[in-house]
């Protein structure tokens, strides 16, 4: 059993240094020492510090996550080598994924339907290519199949290419073709899909509706 003799604010870190029998013992996240009532004079035993270090690790682990999470969606294994990398232990990053997956923060379903319409939105692709992303990302393939069923690449194939066809001002029919057949091959549209939005393309061209 050791007496709490100094704690310090780290202004910067928002943390507290804890000085026992006035030696430097451990830090510990500012909000816990709250929590925990750490005051001058208190005592804490040996299994008392060891709790607090515990818990101020999952703390860190947790403030890592949601600041990981304030950018975009990720998927669970997204987050999970994110702690990884930065050096949590497992039994540590599980702790903080199961809290984050019942405070909805971590939702791989909810994460695929964010990708998919980013996707289709902004810059559209193939179905194939999209379950090949998501599944780069660490999604089950179950999730991805679910997520991804009622998606028609001849739709998407159609978008995609209006955009780039409203570029090709000019363009002769061999030149719109192939940059169009070029420019949809690359977000992995099969040759067949490719090659009827590209006619398609092409008729309202000739008929300047585009």
């Amino acid at each position: 059993m050791g007496t709490i003799t100094a704690l310090r604010l780290d202004d910067r870190k928002k943390r507290i240094k804890v000085f026992i029998d006035s030696l430097f013992s451990f830090t510990v996240a500012e909000e816990l020492a709250l929590v925990h009532h750490l005051e001058v004079g208190s005592s804490l035993s040996a299994d008392q510090i060891g709790e607090l270090k515990k818990k101020d690790l999952s703390y860190n682990c947790m403030e890592a996550a949601v600041h990981y999470l304030s950018y975009r969606p990720r998927s669970e294994s997204e987050v999970r080598q994110r702690l990884k990398r930065r050096g949590f232990d497992s039994d540590t990053v599980q702790e903080v994924i199961s809290k984050l997956k019942e405070q909805h923060l971590i939702d791989d379903v909810g994460f695929s339907e964010f990708w998919r319409n980013n996707r289709l939105s902004f810059s559209p692709r193939s179905t194939r290519l999209i379950r090949l992303e998501l599944r780069q990302k660490g999604v089950a393939a179950e999730t991805v199949n679910e997520v991804l069923k009622d998606l028609d690449d001849e739709d998407s194939v159609y978008e995609a290419g209006l955009k780039k066809a409203r570029r090709l001002t000019g363009s002769d029919y061999d030149d719109f073709r192939r940059r169009l057949y070029d420019y949809l091959r690359r977000r992995g549209y099969s040759y067949e899909t490719v090659k009827r939005a590209t006619e398609r393309l092409w008729e309202q061209r000739k008929r300047s509706s585009l």
